[in-house]
């Protein structure tokens, strides 16, 4: 049975199980809603909760142990002699991945019986030709051992998903059950459902840290590995990268870090002077119908995808740059598009939102008393935003400006279209430079082998960069909390 029928049963079962739960409660004390220990409702949400929370959480858990138990058992088929890495051996499986469903498509379209889809054998079948009549290309032959790892990977796959749906509809009508049984004019529903609802906002929030503990651990694992293969100090000191995936690779960060790092600046120096000018102007200049008009067409821009950004960046800012400082102009400052100044320019338009619109709420939270104060001592409101307004809004805004900085270090996309891919110690911003996130995406790009340190530097990279944005993201709460005392 298909996972989205098994949901929508238990949706439906869910429904079924609130309004039995709320009759039964009602009937329980004659009708009278006043006989009841809790509201109707919380009767019919028990019942509820009892035929869907625990069915679901079992749905959940399944949809994510079996693909990794099936894939672990069909790798143990694949003959060692067929891979020589991991990489390859990635290769086969997604091999095994396009047949097992090419089987599962022409048996669906009828062009192949589910008995014969069993029986096919690369002595007796040209499995490729088969797979094309049902509109499946693959792109190259199918070898034995490969096929028996498909049909071996498709029959766990039915075999699983039909006691997936056995245990979940059975979990889901025993919990109904289960809950209806229990259901009286003395059963504490309020409390109960309360201590569910309770525990699905714990369940919730641990999610969410182990989400961040578990991609922490295979960033750590990962680059425990790259430095196992290749030296620390020649990561962190090198001054070049040139990583080659045949051997004598050099993976210095410096120049990764000094193009983020420049770029980043350039960045901060667009955003932080027109975001900061726009949010003092919305906030003590504006009236109310222009504030209303000019916050939401500065937060726009927050919306826009920064795949466009870098588009806008390599077809607009760079050829108009290059009409300015290229050769062209006599200067031959700038020999492409591409530069530390595109990206810098238009990363620095994405973040301008970010800086206004956080700098835009700490200062309306300063209290209009220090104003009142500034005012009736006879300052003017220039002078009562530069001596009072500002000051008490300090600390807010340096952390604002820091979590730019973080949002502006972790950027790829305007990066990769805007900036080159030239890895480069120079002070030139007019030239080609690149960045660690756009080395970590040309890293992981094609058929990347994690057993070498061209790959596994991807890793490092991303930890380094992780370092880099939570001691940023740290400070600048330290900065906020430690100096917001001083006007509260």
């Amino acid at each position: 049975m298909p996972a989205t029928w098994i949901f929508l049963i238990v949706l439906a079962l869910a429904a079924i199980g609130y309004v039995l739960g709320r009759s039964r409660a009602l009937a329980s004390a004659s009708g009278d809603s006043r006989n009841l220990h809790s509201l109707p409702s919380y009767y019919g949400s028990h019942v509820a909760l009892y035929a869907a929370v625990p069915s679901l959480l079992l749905f959940g858990l399944w949809l994510i142990v079996q693909p990794v138990m099936i894939e672990h058992h069909v790798q143990k088929l694949i003959p060692e002699t067929s891979y020589t890495s991991q990489g390859e051996l990635n290769l086969l499986m997604s091999d095994v991945h396009r047949i097992a469903n090419g089987l599962d498509y022409a048996v669906r379209n009828g062009t192949l019986g589910a008995q014969a889809a069993r029986d096919l054998s690369t002595e007796t079948s040209d499995i490729r030709a088969v797979l094309a009549n049902s509109g499946v290309a693959l792109g190259s032959d199918v070898s034995a051992p490969t096929l028996v790892a498909a049909k071996e990977y498709r029959a766990l796959s039915v075999t699983g998903d039909s006691y997936r749906a056995i245990a979940v509809l059975a979990l889901a009508l025993a919990g109904l059950a289960f809950a209806v049984i229990k259901t009286n004019r003395d059963f504490r529903a309020r409390n109960a459902v309360e201590r569910v609802i309770l525990s699905l906002l714990i369940l919730a929030a641990s999610l969410a840290i182990l989400t961040t503990v578990g991609i922490v651990l295979s960033l750590v694992f990962n680059t425990i590995e790259f430095f196992k293969l290749y030296p620390a100090m020649d990561f962190f000191f090198g001054t070049t990268w040139s990583p080659s995936f045949g051997g004598g690779s050099q993976l210095g960060i410096l120049p990764l870090f000094w193009g983020t790092f420049y770029i980043s600046l350039i960045a901060l120096a667009v955003a932080v002077p027109i975001g900061l000018f726009a949010a003092i102007y919305t906030s003590e200049y504006a009236s109310p119908r222009i504030r209303g008009l000019a916050k939401p067409m500065l937060e726009i821009l927050a919306g826009i995808p920064t795949i466009v950004y870098g588009l806008f960046a390599l077809l607009t800012v760079g050829p108009s740059l290059m009409a300015v400082f290229g050769p062209g102009t006599g200067l031959g400052w700038m020999q492409g598009g591409t530069a530390v100044m595109t990206a810098g320019l238009v990363m620095g338009v994405m973040l301008i939102p970010f800086v206004s619109s956080l700098s835009d709420d700490i200062i309306n939270s300063v209290p209009q008393s220090l104003r009142d104060g500034s005012l009736g001592l006879g300052a003017t409101k220039s002078e009562t935003i530069k001596q009072v307004v500002l000051p008490a809004a300090l600390p807010g805004i340096v952390g604002a400006i820091l979590l730019a900085a973080s949002r502006a270090i972790g950027e790829t996309m305007i990066v990769v279209l805007g900036a080159g891919a030239a890895a480069r110690l120079s002070m030139n911003p007019f030239e080609a430079m690149t960045t660690v996130t756009a080395k970590i995406v040309s890293q992981l790009t094609g058929d990347a082998d994690f057993a070498s340190p061209e790959a596994l530097v991807a890793f490092a990279l991303g930890m380094t960069l992780f370092v880099i944005t939570l001691c940023l993201n740290i400070f600048a709460l330290w900065i906020v909390r430690k100096y917001r005392e001083q006007y509260e």
